[in-house]
C-alpha cells in the first residue's frame, strides 16, 4: 500500500461501510493505515484490530480505544414482487429510514435501492399514515420485478448502508453516515501515528484497539480487553451535542460543538483516571468540557473496565450533533483536541504506571 495522508485516510475510513458484525472493509482500511507506524497490528477471530508501539523493559501499558462499526439495516425477508424487506443493525432509527437511497452491500460489491416511501396524498392518517413506522414496514425496491430477479442481486443476511456523502460543511465542520465511530478510529489512529514520531519521549507501551460490534453489545471491546489486560485504558466515542434546538439541557446536560471533548464522570469512569486526564488537559491548555453518568456510559467502557481484576479507563468523546443519522455532524477543532489529550496523557505516564482509588 502506497503511504497514505492522514486526510485521505480520514475519508476513506468514513465512506467505507462497516455495519456492525460486517466489520471487515472498514477494518481493513484502517489496519493498513496504522501498519506505517505501528510496530506491529494483531487481529482477532471476530475481526477487532489492534496495533502496538512496543517498549523494551517491564513496563505499564496504555490501550486506546474506540469501536469501527456503524448502525444499519439488513436485509430480512424478500417478497415474490422483489421487494426487500429490512431489519435494523444497532440502533438505527424507523422514522427516518424512509426515502433514503441505500447500498446492499453482497460478496461481489453492492446493489443499489431506495427505501418506499408512500406518496403524502395516498397515505391514510386516519389509520396511522405518518407515524413513525415499524421496521417490519421498512422495505427496499431494488428495480426488480420478483423475488428470482432479486435473489440474482441480493439474499439474506446482506447488510445494508444509507449512501450519504462525506461532506466539510466549512474548514470545521464535517458531515458524514458513519463518524459514530469511525471519527474514533481516526482518532486513536492519528494518536499512534503522533505518538511514534516522539517515541524518544514514550515511557509505556501503547496499542490502539478498533473494536468491532460495539453497536451490539461491545463485544470486540470485551474479546479484545480480555486478552490484552492494560495497566489503563482510554476510550473514545461520541456524545450527544445537545446544542441545537430542541433539546433539554436540564435533561440531557450542555455539550457544546465546537468547545472540545467531553471527560466523563462516574460509573465505569476510573476517578483516578479522570483526574490525571485533567491535570494533563490543564497544563496542555487543551479546553474540555465534562459530562456526568448516571447508569453506564453506553459505549465500550463499559466492556473494558470489569475485565477479569479491572482495568482503570475513562472515556474522552466526541460532541457530535445528529447522532445514528445519514447527517452527523462534528467539528474537527473537537476531533484534534481529542488527539492530542491522548497523545499528551500517553506521554505523560510513567513506566511504572498504575492508577488506584487509594493511591495517593
Amino acid at each position: 500500500m502506497a503511504k497514505q495522508n492522514e486526510r485521505d485516510f480520514l475519508e476513506e475510513l468514513l465512506i467505507t461501510p462497516s455495519p456492525t458484525g460486517y466489520e471487515k472493509e472498514g477494518v481493513k482500511v484502517w489496519k493498513e493505515y496504522v501498519e506505517q507506524f505501528a510496530d506491529e497490528v494483531v487481529t482477532d477471530a471476530y475481526g477487532s484490530a489492534a496495533g502496538k508501539i512496543n517498549m523494551s523493559g517491564d513496563v505499564a501499558t496504555v490501550m486506546l480505544e474506540a469501536h469501527c462499526d456503524e448502525i444499519g439495516m439488513v436485509v430480512q425477508h424478500i417478497t415474490d414482487q422483489g421487494y426487500v424487506y429490512v431489519n435494523k443493525l444497532g440502533g438505527s432509527d424507523s422514522t427516518i429510514a424512509r426515502a433514503k437511497k441505500v447500498f446492499i452491500h453482497n460478496k461481489r460489491g453492492r446493489v443499489v435501492g431506495v427505501t418506499g416511501n408512500t406518496a403524502i396524498h395516498l397515505q391514510d392518517n386516519k389509520n396511522g399514515g405518518g407515524k413513525q413506522p415499524a421496521w417490519k414496514d421498512i422495505y427496499v425496491d431494488i428495480g426488480v420485478s420478483s423475488k428470482e430477479e432479486a435473489l440474482e442481486l441480493v439474499q439474506i443476511g446482506d447488510p445494508i448502508t444509507y449512501t450519504s456523502d462525506t461532506e466539510f460543511l466549512s474548514d470545521d465542520r464535517l458531515t458524514a453516515r458513519a463518524l459514530d465511530n469511525r471519527i474514533g478510529g481516526y482518532i486513536i489512529a492519528e494518536a499512534m501515528r503522533k505518538i511514534s514520531e516522539q517515541k524518544k519521549d514514550l515511557k509505556v507501551n501503547v496499542i490502539a484497539l478498533n473494536s468491532i460490534q460495539e453497536e451490539v453489545g461491545g463485544f470486540g471491546a470485551r474479546m479484545m480487553s480480555y486478552r490484552f489486560m492494560p495497566d489503563v485504558a482510554l476510550v473514545t466515542d461520541v456524545t450527544h451535542a445537545t446544542d441545537t434546538p430542541g433539546i433539554d439541557q436540564k435533561e440531557h446536560g450542555t455539550v457544546e460543538l465546537g468547545k472540545g471533548p467531553t471527560i466523563q464522570h462516574g460509573g465505569a469512569n476510573h476517578p483516578k483516571v479522570v483526574e490525571f486526564l485533567e491535570e494533563v488537559c490543564e497544563k496542555n491548555e487543551i479546553e474540555i468540557q465534562h459530562e456526568a453518568t448516571s447508569v453506564r456510559t453506553g459505549t465500550d467502557t463499559d466492556s473494558i473496565f470489569y475485565q477479569q481484576t479491572g482495568i482503570p479507563s475513562a472515556l474522552i468523546s466526541l460532541p457530535l450533533r445528529y447522532m445514528h443519522s445519514p447527517v452527523e455532524i462534528c467539528s474537527m477543532k473537537d476531533v484534534n483536541a481529542l488527539v492530542d489529550v491522548m497523545v499528551k496523557a500517553v506521554l505523560s505516564m510513567r513506566p511504572d504506571q498504575t492508577f488506584g482509588v487509594f493511591e495517593e
